[in-house]
């Protein structure tokens, strides 16, 4: 299956961003019991993150991104990719 990579950067100041983690989290935690051996996580420095993920299509990680509780409410901007593993 390909692999994805959502690339956000947060456009909300943090108190409201943070009140959307645990959701985020969560969905995060059902990619991963669905399969699509998720990863996400943040920069060092303050202000965007990244999920890995695998779909079946472009499509698909589309869709599983608008479900994302940080795209719903606003909490970021951010581009879709798909990642091509060139070294495993």
């Amino acid at each position: 299956m390909p692999w994805f990579v959502k690339i956000e950067e947060g456009i909300v100041d943090r108190p409201i961003f943070d009140q959307y983690v645990p959701a985020h989290k969560e969905f995060v935690r059902g990619l991963i019991a669905k399969g699509h051996q998720a990863k996400s996580g943040y920069w060092s420095c303050y202000g965007g993150g990244m999920l890995l993920f695998q779909a079946a299509s472009m499509d698909e990680a589309k869709a599983i991104v608008a479900q994302d509780p940080l795209v719903q409410n606003g909490c970021v901007h951010y581009k879709l990719y798909e990642w091509k593993v060139a070294v495993e």
